[in-house]
């Protein structure tokens, strides 16, 4: 939980507030109910943590799911990860996701029915994306080409089917959400392998375009 300042801003708040929510919202919802009673949880003006989420409940699942980033890095600081293969980092990272949410399953399950309303999917696509980019970028990912594109697409499907399995998972350890994290990663493993053989074939195949130059204008 981050600390509170003595005069914390509006931003200072929602930081402040954002892990504390959840522990209400599962039986609240994400409603003014349960912001009022993290606010009291912590000490701030009911009043003005309503100021801090004017965007309501989509505005306190993205500061909780923000919140999740930032537990995630401090769990898995970037010393802890460097000495990691990049499988396990990626599964590491998500691993470290879960264990933050996991507690508040039915906020989480609360948080993701909202999300899929038709209004605001295209928030729900954003905060997905997000969550991938922030684990591939700590993952030391610095690809800037379609690859930067296909691997926080692949891993945002990973971790959303993840969460749904999550919800209802009652296995001891929450071993059957790992076990169905290891058979997806080890999919997106593969499915990179192919695409940079894939890549390395094409790379060595002979341009058309230069073919038919040499062929208008030869060399002399």
């Amino acid at each position: 939980m981050n600390p509170l300042p003595q005069d914390p801003t509006l931003d200072e708040m929602r930081a402040a507030l954002a892990p504390v929510i959840p522990l209400h919202a599962g039986f609240d919802g994400w409603s003014d109910t349960a912001l009022t009673r993290a606010a009291e949880q912590i000490g701030v003006d009911p009043g003005a943590a309503r100021l801090a989420f004017a965007d309501g409940a989509t505005g306190m699942i993205d500061a909780w799911f923000a919140s999740i980033d930032a537990a995630m890095a401090e769990a898995l600081p970037p010393e802890m990860l460097a000495a990691m293969k990049i499988r396990a980092r990626i599964t590491a990272l998500v691993t470290a996701r879960l264990e933050s949410v996991a507690p508040n399953r039915e906020a989480l399950r609360r948080a993701l029915a909202i999300l899929a309303l038709p209004q605001n999917i295209a928030l729900g696509a954003r905060l997905g994306w997000r969550a991938a980019d922030v684990m591939w970028r700590a993952a030391g990912d610095v690809a800037t080409d379609y690859n930067h594109y296909t691997k926080r697409t692949l891993l945002a499907g990973v971790y959303a089917s993840t969460l749904v399995v999550l919800l209802d998972d009652q296995s001891e350890g929450l071993a059957d959400t790992r076990g169905f994290l290891d058979r997806r990663i080890a999919g997106v493993m593969r499915f990179e392998k192919i695409k940079a053989q894939f890549v390395s074939r094409k790379s060595h195949v002979p341009s058309l375009s230069r073919f038919i130059g040499r062929l208008r204008y030869p060399a002399v």
